[in-house]
């Protein structure tokens, strides 16, 4: 409790809480945007459970992971050495995180290239269509991006209590946009198209850090910001035509 007083009196303990907010909330939205697309493929009545129960998991997890900071520093050490790089579990847990994020952002956009083809979409069959096994999947890129995410929160600050009030408060906000971001991507199927991309390059991104190649947080999120734009300005173009197009029936 004494240090919990301390920082709250302290700037600079409240100048890393908002930085590592922002941050969490940042690192957050690649989860969101998974959470997002599996879930929009389940029955309408099990959309928002899958969704809290999803986001639910995330700060589970993150807090849990948080109560073994000790354990998480040592996931950074090197377990074994190929192609003359050094793997420590956490480019191991990356690394099957970003293949998974791959696999599955391309076997959606090829259902969505193809709809036609059903046989290999491995979110239309009906194993795969049902609430426990979304929340699975779910599940396994919680783990990869709270891994990533409490390695983040570990190397900003040392206290304990800040990393934990910033990932309940990312968490939160996670929880509040999952709707409305999911029902946004619904309504608009390109987005979902440009989501996915996200996603191929988010997994490829993983895949590069497990393999030791840093890549700047700073470019990724850049060209995700440039290519919503763009999105949002062909959105304006199209309601813009269909006015026109509304008003001449009209006249």
């Amino acid at each position: 409790m004494q240090e919990i007083l301390a920082l709250a009196q302290s700037l600079e303990a409240w100048v890393a809480l908002i930085t590592l907010i922002v941050m969490e909330v940042v690192l957050g939205i690649d989860n969101l945007i998974f959470i997002s697309i599996l879930t929009n493929k389940l029955p309408p009545e099990h959309r928002v459970s899958a969704r809290r129960v999803g986001i639910s998991l995330a700060l589970i997890m993150r807090l849990a992971l948080l109560g073994t900071i000790a354990w998480i520093v040592q996931l950074t050490q090197p377990v074994f050495e190929a192609f003359g790089h050094p793997f420590s579990w956490k480019d191991m847990i990356l690394l099957g995180g970003g293949l998974f994020l791959v696999w599955k952002a391309t076997k959606e956009i090829h259902h969505n290239v193809d709809p036609s083809d059903h046989g290999e979409d491995f979110i239309a069959t009906s194993a795969i269509n049902s609430f426990a096994a979304a929340i699975g999947q779910i599940l396994l890129l919680d783990l990869v991006f709270s891994v990533d995410s409490i390695i983040t929160a570990v190397g900003m600050t040392p206290h304990l209590p800040i990393m934990v009030a910033a990932v309940i408060v990312a968490v939160t906000v996670m929880l509040l946009a999952a709707t409305p971001l999911a029902n946004f991507i619904e309504r608009n199927p390109t987005i979902v198209m440009l989501a996915l991309a996200f996603l191929l390059m988010i997994g490829t991104t993983l895949m590069a850090e497990g393999m030791g190649f840093h890549v700047p947080k700073g470019y990724v999120y850049a060209a995700m910001a440039f290519s919503a734009l763009v999105e949002m300005l062909n959105m304006m173009a199209r309601n813009a035509r269909l006015r026109k197009q509304q008003a001449k029936k009209l006249h």
